[in-house]
């Protein structure tokens, strides 16, 4: 059983990593966690989730 995979990068990371589902080495997968530019959130105190942009989520809450 091999020890090690590439990512997509080249890299090579751990098997044990892939085995847990991952398929990219640290730092690739820490700059795709940073790619992402939406969040669930409610739209009011009581009500259904709705997706909105990152650039809405600062106007979230006002009074901060």
């Amino acid at each position: 059983m091999a020890t090690q995979v590439i990512c997509k990068c080249g890299n090579l990371f751990p098997a044990a990593r892939a085995r847990l589902g991952y398929t990219t080495c640290l730092p690739c997968g820490d700059r795709d966690a940073h790619k992402v530019s939406f969040a669930v959130m409610p739209a009011y105190s009581k009500g259904a989730y709705q997706v909105i942009s990152r650039d809405d989520i600062a106007n979230t809450n006002p009074k901060r």
